[in-house]
């Protein structure tokens, strides 16, 4: 049930508000979390389960690992913590790599890194151990971001868990930024999508090079209104709900370089992968060679956790390389530039996320052939 399908927009919302606000301020944690879990019973009725054995282990081991650390028992801290990242992460690598499902859980990609950053941040000492079990699962359950996104660390919504105000003024805030997601989704998105699908049904032999370029601008445009357009309405939800959820696109497409681009573009991934991953291997702190070294860690885990098909491998790979040679020397040129930045970001953008839409490397190869017609010279028509 996605939050642009009659049902939910038209039955389970409505239902689901109206029970919301009926009920007293001190009861509504139990509320959304039972809502949320009627909305992902609804989406997946077998794997519901599965978020709940997520919910019990990482509660407990969150409790026994603050336990360790004020007793001062570093080895047994140590262990519970490498335990809970075994879990989680053991978790999306089975039903995201193991070939072994067929279907992959809803969802499970955004509350694996959730749940994990919560437990990287008790182990830290960033935030105490929740000890409200009712808290932790509305939390990790919440429905308004739990299917896409965005990536909400506890510390962000701790206190609305305890006591949150909802004033009209916010509702319609809320309701007003669901509205433009919507309509962003489903006036804009789903529209420029169909010259894409179109593309793909003519077959990517019959293409000029022209179709080739109007179709990754296409899906370029589709995918950004898609994606921006389902965070906002998560946003705009979390606001009717009494919760402030941080943004998760800032107008990428105006961007001077593909850094300044990703830092625009679903900013909570990337600042998870930012606190969590780049920073702690040493980010750019320690020589040009190492930052080279970090960020090919991070994008490789970047395209993994997108997907397990070698076109995220080829994405990563091409995202990397146009980072690396701005991180040389071609940033700052970018950056002072007036107009070569943002056209070099139109055109570099689009080429990647084709990369990211074909998950066949034979028909990826041929759709490039079709955007750059001289890599199958001497090849002969594909």
């Amino acid at each position: 049930m996605v939050f642009s399908s009659f049902e939910f927009l038209f039955r389970f919302l409505p239902v689901f508000l109206i029970v919301y606000f009926l009920t007293p301020k001190q009861y509504r944690n139990g509320v959304l979390l039972f809502g949320s879990l009627v909305f992902y019973t609804l989406g997946e009725r077998w794997y519901v389960l599965l978020l709940l054995a997520s919910i019990v282990i990482n509660y407990t081991l969150g409790r026994l690992v603050s336990k360790s650390r004020e007793e001062k028992k570093k080895v047994w801290q140590n262990v519970l913590f490498l335990l809970a990242l075994c879990y989680n992460f053991g978790c999306l690598f089975f039903f995201k790599y193991s070939g072994l499902t067929e279907k992959l859980p809803l969802g499970i990609s955004f509350y694996t890194f959730q749940i994990a950053a919560y437990m990287i941040d008790v182990y830290r000492g960033v935030i105490p151990a929740e000890t409200s079990f009712l808290k932790l699962a509305t939390y990790i359950t919440m429905f308004p971001q739990l299917v896409a996104g965005p990536i909400v660390n506890y510390s962000e919504v701790r206190a609305n868990l305890t006591k949150r105000e909802i004033t009209y003024e916010d509702f319609e805030e809320g309701l007003r930024v669901l509205i433009l997601g919507l309509a962003a989704k489903v006036i804009i998105a789903d529209r420029i999508g169909m010259l894409w699908n179109q593309i793909q049904t003519i077959g990517f032999y019959s293409i000029s090079t022209p179709l080739a370029w109007l179709g990754a601008f296409a899906y370029s445009l589709e995918l950004y209104f898609d994606f921006s357009g389902y965070s906002m309405m998560a946003i705009g939800l979390g606001k009717m709900l009494g919760f402030q959820f941080p943004v998760n696109f800032h107008f990428p497409y105006i961007s001077k370089s593909i850094t300044e681009f990703w830092r625009r573009w679903h900013i909570t991934l990337g600042r998870w992968f930012r606190e969590y991953v780049y920073i702690p291997l040493g980010g750019n702190r320690k020589g040009r060679t190492r930052t080279l070294f970090n960020l090919l860690v991070v994008w490789s885990l970047t395209a993994l956790w997108h997907g397990a098909t070698p076109n995220f491998l080829i994405w990563g790979a091409e995202l990397l390389l146009l980072l690396g040679i701005e991180k040389l020397f071609l940033y700052e040129r970018l950056n002072k530039s007036k107009l070569i930045g943002h056209l070099y970001v139109i055109l570099a953008a689009p080429v990647t996320w084709v990369a990211f839409s074909i998950t066949n490397v034979k028909r990826l190869w041929i759709y490039y052939t079709r955007m750059f017609p001289f890599l199958e010279k001497g090849q002969g028509r594909l």
